[in-house]
């Protein structure tokens, strides 16, 4: 059963070429869906945190989307620990974790994972962030370069400013006003129409609505819905994302890096992932066809092939005080830094899709 709901390599090969159903992995409140890998907790600054810790080897820490939590892992966790321990928190105010009144910004969800990491006692990891978690792992690599020895961005946001109108929507003051209504049948019904009326119109978006759906669905009231309009809050604004990573990648040179994004993401167009392998000197840009914003679901399989050849074929970063200071006061020396803005603003918008790709 666990490889029927996961797309596990256990399952039939007819079974794995298709995408992991949302609906069947995402967590839901009052129910246990933890199959293998259980989900253990740990209290930081007094706060609960809810974490799955599996398998030995070299350390890989999977940072989750804005709204969901470690479950969307789970079609990809069972080979990942085969040769790899596998850390994969739910961030604070996400999932099964407390959703207290507090800091939701990029730069304290990265703190959050430092501070994970010395409770238990792992030094240094391969960090793995989708969309909200790309980019809690880039200042992660940032803030914390000593602890960061390869660093892999899954759709990521906090690259260019263009997102999915609905991301725009939802951050527009006052919305939380409406969130009672999100969970009334009538409201799902035409949610669901629309979800399906974009699917057969076959869009970007169509691919993502059963996505977004889950992941909406997955919460469980109101006080985590407002949790999420605060992490949201703090990156994204009516005009679209207000933070960028850009000003900084050229730190990353010392980091290996992979950037991975599915060719008709709607939430955050690929355009962005050219943006950031662009901008992050010797980066590896690997790009799935089929996949919307959730390429790990898509294709499991070969997604961890990807990132364990990726971590195969590279050597873990080694912190260098000296190197870090010379490249803080050298600056910006990539293509990105001599682009006009414009010209690097285009890039970020969504690509026409491929012949091939229908």
């Amino acid at each position: 059963m666990e490889d029927q709901i996961y797309g596990t390599s256990g399952m039939t090969s007819a079974a794995a070429d298709k995408p992991v159903d949302p609906t069947k992995i995402r967590f839901k409140a009052g129910r246990r869906r933890e199959g293998a890998f259980p989900v253990k907790y740990t209290t930081i600054h007094g706060y609960r945190r809810a974490y799955v810790k599996a398998g030995s080897g070299p350390a890989i820490l999977l940072i989750h989307g804005i709204g969901d939590s470690s479950d969307t892992w789970r079609p990809v966790l069972k080979e990942l620990t085969k040769h790899h321990m596998v850390i994969a928190p739910d961030l604070l105010g996400h999932g099964r974790s407390e959703k207290p009144r507090a800091d939701y910004s990029i730069a304290a969800y990265a703190n959050g994972m430092r501070d994970l990491l010395s409770v238990l006692d792992v030094d240094t990891v391969t960090v793995v962030g989708h969309s909200l978690g790309g980019g809690v792992a880039a200042q992660f690599a940032y803030q914390f370069p000593d602890k960061c020895e390869r660093l892999v961005l899954v759709g990521s946001g906090g690259v260019g400013r263009t997102v999915s109108p609905l991301l725009r929507l939802a951050a527009i003051p006052g919305v939380e006003v409406l969130m009672p209504l999100f969970g009334l049948p009538p409201v799902r019904a035409v949610s669901r129409f629309a979800a399906d009326l974009m699917r057969q119109l076959n869009t970007s978006l169509g691919r993502d609505t059963e996505e977004v759906l889950a992941v909406f669905d997955s919460l469980p009231n109101t006080a985590a819905r407002r949790a999420i309009l605060r992490t949201l809050r703090s990156g994204v604004d009516w005009r679209g994302q207000v933070i960028t990573m850009l000003d900084r990648a050229y730190l990353a040179e010392g980091i290996p890096t992979l950037v991975i994004w599915g060719r008709h993401d709607a939430i955050i167009p690929m355009g962005h992932g050219r943006l950031a392998h662009a901008a992050m000197p010797g980066s590896q840009l690997e790009i799935f066809d089929e996949a919307g914003h959730f390429p790990h679901h898509t294709d499991p399989a070969r997604f961890v092939k990807v990132v364990c050849d990726f971590m195969d074929e590279t050597a873990p970063a080694k912190f260098d005080q000296d190197e870090w200071g010379r490249r803080l006061r050298r600056g910006k020396r990539t293509n990105e830094a001599d682009a006009p803005s414009a010209d690097l603003e285009l890039m970020a918008l969504p690509l026409s899709p491929l012949p091939s790709a229908h």
